[in-house]
């Protein structure tokens, strides 16, 4: 049982600390120097999926005519996917002449959306980015620069949270990886939220499968590089409940394993090396934690007289008990330190074990409703 638990353990610390250490030391020997940024800019189309986003939707609208670039440059597309509410007649009331709006009915996912702006994509580059997230007026100028790099085929934003220790803190660790992995290869996942492609690489996305991931996905398998910008910036808020995290997290990981099981050559090391790497660590050990978890807590069991594993034993009860009281909110443990990364850690890998519970099922999801975050 020491074995299984010391296999557990590190199975549990490798995704989460020992890659990003290996990272930061590759990245020492292999950095990558990209093409110097091409000054000029080229013709940007942006596709806005949105769906029943009446209550953030001007501010959006607004958000995306104040971007710092040409418009004889820019197509802006919002593509409706069967809203049902006020949207549509607040974009046809509020959007500038260069931004269009398509409609679809009845509603049919953001794959379909999505589909819809491609097909009237009018310019090489496409940028994809949603209703949740307010960029910074020289954003979209910064994320379509990297493409002056041939090499380069999509190129991720970074989606800065406002507020909260457990989705924020958690944020600022993803953008700090694909920092590194952007340095030592490519990233393993542009933020969904704001990301651009070379539409030459971007066919029709398939029903039930993650966008973002896959972009990435498709870049690489066409031997191109997906990078991040961390010039390209858009804030959001944390998400206010944990039922809302809980939800989301869930959904995203469904779609990313649907994503990830349809193109399984690239974990092939020998074809993909470094993005091979990435891959395992990033995504697929990461999804295996929760298995780690339950090993690492239900070996020390049989070794509790010894001091060491029953220190170890006492202390995960005590972590997932700080991450029930957080849940349940008694009073007084937000106090504790750690109380918010205890519950959003927790959350995340059941949300992980209930994933891979309806994968094994056959489960798979289209359709979104877009998480309702607060003005960032």
């Amino acid at each position: 049982m020491k074995l299984v638990f010391w296999l557990c353990a590190v199975g549990v610390i490798y995704p989460y600390l020992l890659y990003p250490a290996l990272l930061g030391v590759i990245r020492v020997f292999a950095k990558r120097r990209g093409a110097p940024p091409d000054p000029s800019l080229p013709g940007v189309t942006m596709i806005i999926p949105v769906f029943n986003e009446e209550a953030r939707i001007e501010r959006k609208v607004a958000n995306t005519a104040a971007l710092e670039y040409p418009p004889e440059r820019l197509q802006v597309l919002f593509v409706s996917d069967g809203s049902t509410d006020g949207t549509v007649n607040l974009i046809r009331a509020k959007a500038p002449a260069h931004m269009e709006l398509v409609e679809l009915s009845p509603r049919r996912g953001k794959a379909a959306a999505l589909n819809a702006g491609l097909t009237r994509a009018r310019h090489d580059i496409v940028v994809f980015s949603d209703a949740s997230i307010a960029l910074e007026a020289v954003s979209l100028s910064r994320i379509v620069r990297s493409f002056s790099d041939p090499r380069v085929g999509c190129v991720s934003g970074e989606d800065r949270i406002a507020g909260g220790d457990g989705e924020g803190l958690y944020g600022r660790y993803e953008l700090m990886l694909r920092r590194m992995e952007s340095d030592v290869h490519s990233i393993v996942g542009a933020s969904g939220s704001f990301y651009a492609q070379r539409r030459a690489l971007c066919p029709p996305f398939p029903e039930g499968l993650a966008p973002d991931f896959l972009s990435v996905l498709r870049t690489v398998e066409r031997g191109y590089r997906a990078i991040s910008e961390p010039s390209a910036v858009g804030a959001m808020t944390a998400l206010k409940s944990t039922q809302q995290e809980f939800e989301r997290k869930v959904r995203t990981v469904l779609r990313g394993m649907t994503t990830l099981f349809a193109h399984l050559p690239l974990l092939n090391p020998i074809r993909y090396g470094a993005f091979a790497f990435s891959l395992w660590s990033h995504k697929v050990l990461r999804w295996m934690v929760p298995l780690f978890l339950a090993g690492a807590l239900i070996s020390p069991v049989a070794l509790l007289g010894s001091p060491f594993y029953l220190t170890a034993f006492v202390a995960q009860l005590a972590f997932y008990l700080l991450a029930f009281a957080a849940f349940r909110e008694w009073p007084g443990v937000q106090r504790v330190p750690g109380t918010r990364i205890a519950l959003y850690f927790s959350s995340v890998n059941i949300a992980i074990a209930i994933a891979w519970y309806r994968y094994g099922r056959g489960v798979r999801q289209e359709l979104w409703t877009p998480s309702q975050r607060e003005r960032a």
